[in-house]
């Protein structure tokens, strides 16, 4: 019983993780790398636009894998707390503190890039 919870655990899992995968791969339609080639061929001026524009990018990606992260971490804390010992249970809620800390600061990190970007351009 217990090996067949497992194994629809980690087929949840799975198809959870392609529907979060698919919708961010067929919505972003933003090649990185010709871009980091357009910064890397042109001469010693760099436009702001294209590298505000590439940073934007880059934390779009990072903000995402760590989304993806989080949400899959939360699956399997769940999925053992529902199937843990009363010991066991003891184990995951003090697995869950550095998790909320960490999705916290995840779910953050666009809202804290931008304050900082703003403080930039106003000293401009």
């Amino acid at each position: 019983m217990k090996k067949q919870m497992k194994i629809i655990s980690v087929l949840l899992i799975i198809v959870a993780l392609l529907g979060v995968l698919s919708n961010v791969v067929l919505a972003d339609g933003v090649d990185l790398s010709s871009k980091i080639e357009e910064i890397a061929k042109g001469d010693t001026s760099v436009k702001t636009d294209k590298l505000t524009d590439l940073g934007k990018t880059i934390v779009t990606i990072m903000q995402t894998v760590g989304i993806v992260v989080a949400v899959v971490v939360l699956l399997v804390l769940g999925i053992k707390y529902m199937m843990g010992s009363a010991e066991e249970k003891a184990e995951y809620k003090k697995t869950m503190i550095p998790y909320v800390v960490g999705a916290v600061l995840i779910f953050a990190s666009t809202t804290i890039v931008n304050i900082v970007y703003q403080l930039a351009n106003s000293l401009n």
